[in-house]
């Protein structure tokens, strides 16, 4: 009994030894690092989504009537929040890469609507002197310097991470172990700047008979 012990028992051995040689530690450590950083990502992301709710309410109370743009952000602000409250599908309860990009898609296309939101004081001179509007707009860009904070800390790890993970022979131990590279978080040119356009181009064309 002893005997048939003997072999598995170095097997294991061998296998400990081969991983952690391979870094399979490190991998785990550096794949650490990224969930906790991806982590404040969401957690800014989700910031960005309450606070803009919060400047359409302002907006709405002082008399604003936008309702394709409050419509159009609503879209967005949906599918983003969709996005990021899907259950972790990666392992130790970390969303999977797809999961990640598919947050990011949506953080994209919802990060646009804050020039939406902002611009339109340009319409409406009610709004420039409005202290809960101008607070919330405060609020909101102050949001946006965090996220591109915390988006750019993100991808630090994310490219240590991946850069690890591409090398040998700790590129063994990836592909044994399922250690898959990480999405960086590239927002789109311009998504946060304010976009030069006026109230009617933000609405939908009137259709011709």
């Amino acid at each position: 009994m002893t005997r048939r012990r003997l072999p598995l028992l170095a097997l294991m051995i061998f296998v400990a030894a081969t991983a952690s040689g391979c870094g399979y530690n490190t991998l785990t450590t550096k794949k650490g690092n990224v969930k906790g950083k991806w982590a404040n990502v969401e957690t800014q992301l989700q910031r960005r989504a309450d606070l803009i709710n919060n400047l359409i309410e302002t907006a709405k109370l002082a008399g604003v009537q936008e309702q394709e743009v409050f419509g159009k952000i609503a879209e967005a602000r949906s599918k983003l929040l969709n996005a990021a409250q899907q259950p972790p599908q990666g392992e130790g309860g970390d969303k999977s890469p797809e999961q990640k990009q598919a947050v990011i898609d949506a953080a994209n296309s919802f990060g646009g609507t804050v020039g939406r939101l902002l611009v339109l004081q340009e319409q409406y001179p009610q709004l420039r002197s409005n202290e809960n509007f101008l607070k919330a707009q405060d609020e909101v860009v102050g949001t946006e310097n965090r996220i591109a904070t915390a988006r750019k800390d993100y991808n630090d790890g994310v490219q240590d991470y991946n850069t690890t993970r591409a090398r040998f022979p700790t590129v063994i131990s990836a592909k044994l172990f399922g250690f898959k590279e990480e999405p960086y978080f590239k927002a789109e040119e311009g998504a946060t700047q304010v976009p030069k356009i006026d109230s009617n181009s933000l609405r939908a064309p009137t259709p011709t008979k």
